[in-house]
Formats: structure tokens, C-alpha cells, sequence
């Protein structure tokens, strides 16, 4: 019996094999809507599509979708216009509705934006964990514009499962972020 388990091919353990997404390199073109404000979309967004809120406040919800990652990127412009208030308002709006996903999130870590240049100022939160939206953010120029977008998957979210795809999403917010162009 010794020499029947003795004799014969090593054993050598199969390294663990882990799933591997490659999504393509991002390619961004200039949105061609009718909005107070334009940015570059990945081409990975097969429909970007825009629909006036009200019509006397000039306010507009876009959502950007990407069939293949089944996401939508949805986004709220409001004009701020004479009203001091309104900015903070929009503000604390934008980051009450962030920290809502505290319940659920691990951590929210937040990151600034600022090109004084374009006059672009904003935050981008990630929130990780299971929750609904993995990704927020806002942007403004103070005085006129306020932007503000979630990014959400069309499945019910495990953090670890949507993270490459997340990852990818975060990306193209940051650029429509750097690209952003108040008219």
C-alpha cells in the first residue's frame, strides 16, 4: 500500500482563479444638448437623453445609461439665480442625500473639486459598501449653475460584485466633472 501512494505525479495546488472584467479604454465626445452647460460622455454611453423639469425654473434631469455595465448615471441641473439662499440650499440637498446612504455604507470618503479657471467647484463622494448608489457628486460656479448626479446599477448591489464596473463609472464622473462647461 506504501508504495502505491509513493509512486506517481507530484501534487501541485491550482493557483485561485479570480474573475477578470476588461472594459474599453474610455472615449469621450462633447454632448450635443440643449442645456445651460455641456461636458464630454464616454462613447460606453450608448444614450444620453434630457428632459426639461420645469419649464418656468429652467431645471433639467439628464440620465446617461450604460446598457452594457447596466448603469444610469442621473443628473439634476437647477440654475441658482438671485437667491443667496439657494446655494446652500442646493448644497446641503446634495450632501443630506449622500449621507442618507450612511445606514448602509461602510465609509463615505470625500473629495473636493476646484478649477477656478472654468469656474468649477464641487465634491465627489464615493460611498462604499452595499448601498444603491456607489457614486455621487455636485458642481457649480456659485452664482448661476448647480449640477448634482448619482450613479445607480440596474441590480440589486454587492459591493464587491459592481466594484470593477463601479470603478470604471467613477472615471467618466470625473471627467464629466473636469469637462463641465457652464454656458
Amino acid at each position: 500500500m506504501i508504495s502505491f501512494f509513493s509512486c506517481g505525479e507530484d501534487y501541485v495546488p491550482k493557483p485561485k482563479a479570480f474573475l477578470r472584467l476588461d472594459y474599453p479604454e474610455a472615449k469621450y465626445v462633447q454632448t450635443k444638448l440643449e442645456l445651460p452647460f455641456a461636458f464630454e460622455t464616454n462613447l460606453l454611453a450608448t444614450k444620453v437623453s434630457s428632459k426639461q423639469v420645469k419649464s418656468t425654473t429652467r431645471s433639467y434631469g439628464l440620465n446617461i445609461e450604460y446598457p452594457s455595465l447596466n448603469a444610469t448615471l442621473f443628473l439634476t441641473y437647477k440654475p441658482i439665480g438671485g437667491s443667496d439662499g439657494k446655494l446652500i440650499n442646493y448644497i446641503k440637498d446634495a450632501q443630506n442625500f449622500t449621507q442618507k446612504h450612511m445606514i448602509k455604507a461602510d465609509e463615505i470618503p470625500v473629495f473636493p473639486y476646484e478649477n477656478k479657471e472654468r469656474k468649477v467647484y464641487g465634491q465627489f463622494s464615493e460611498v462604499i459598501g452595499d448601498v444603491a448608489s456607489p457614486a455621487q457628486f455636485y458642481v457649480t460656479d456659485s452664482v448661476n449653475h448647480f449640477l448634482t448626479g448619482s450613479l445607480y446599477f440596474n441590480v440589486k448591489t454587492k459591493y464587491d460584485s459592481i466594484l470593477p464596473a463601479a470603478y470604471y463609472l467613477e472615471k467618466d464622473i470625473r471627467h464629466i466633472m473636469e469637462t463641465i462647461k457652464w454656458k
